[in-house]
């Protein structure tokens, strides 16, 4: 059984219930497109294993800023959840949640803020739109844009909760990516490499070029003057 919710307009949101919508994610772009983030490592959003997934596209928003589009798919009965952080040290993640109501099997969407010291959840707003999502079973799959974010780097943090109805229970992070570039799809790529990614091998050392002298040579070079000096100095007399 599908549910799911589909929103064309800019709204400040907390808190969204809608139906009807088709989702549909996959790994297509990543590296090279849109910035990827999963848990296991190179899991497919669009098969049958458990996969925690978001993909993010940055794209500039005058003067400073950047639009979000955003990819996220994970295994839950209640939801998932993308956070953001600009700073590992930060008392509250902004997270953007995909949930599926526990009575009705049906998609709605939530923003709230964690505190990192005591796990406590409160809702906030922030422009969104674009909105949409669904439950098919335990996979939930969900699409938005955040309209607005003027920092250049961020953490995603993907986790995964309970809900009761539509209210929204503690959050668990499965993932911390540590900062991105979100502008530069490949920011991870070496962090997140699995089989099928090939990463560049640290540059050769090359040997000294234009005439340079290394400091070790200089130093051999004083050690062997000093002693034709001092032999020179004994044969004297």
């Amino acid at each position: 059984m599908e549910r799911g919710l589909t929103l064309l307009v800019a709204a400040l949101v907390a808190h969204l219930s809608f139906s009807n919508a088709q989702v549909d994610i996959t790994r297509s772009g990543c590296g090279v497109t849109k910035l990827c983030v999963e848990t296991p490592d190179d899991c497919a959003p669009d098969g049958t294993d458990n996969c925690l997934f978001t993909s993010v596209i940055a794209a500039p928003v005058a003067p400073s800023g950047a639009m979000l589009s955003i990819e996220l798919r994970g295994d839950s009965s209640g939801y998932i959840a993308l956070g953001l952080s600009a700073d590992a040290s930060a008392v509250t993640t902004m997270l953007f949640i995909c949930a599926s109501s526990s009575a009705t099997n049906t998609f709605f969407f939530s923003i709230m803020t964690v505190n990192s010291a005591d796990g406590v959840l409160t809702p906030a707003t922030e422009p969104v739109s674009d909105v949409n999502g669904m439950v098919t079973g335990d996979v939930i799959k969900c699409t938005f844009n955040i309209m607005s974010v003027d920092a250049p780097t961020l953490s995603i943090i993907l986790g995964t909760g309970t809900t009761n109805g539509a209210t929204i229970g503690p959050f668990n992070a499965a993932l911390n990516s540590g900062p991105l570039v979100l502008a530069n799809p490949a920011s991870n790529v070496v962090a997140t490499a699995g089989p099928n990614v090939t990463t560049a091998a640290a540059p050769p050392t090359m040997p000294n070029s234009g005439g340079a002298v290394q400091p070790h040579a200089v130093l051999l070079l004083l050690s062997v003057l000093s002693l034709a000096v001092m032999l020179r100095g004994g044969s004297c007399g």
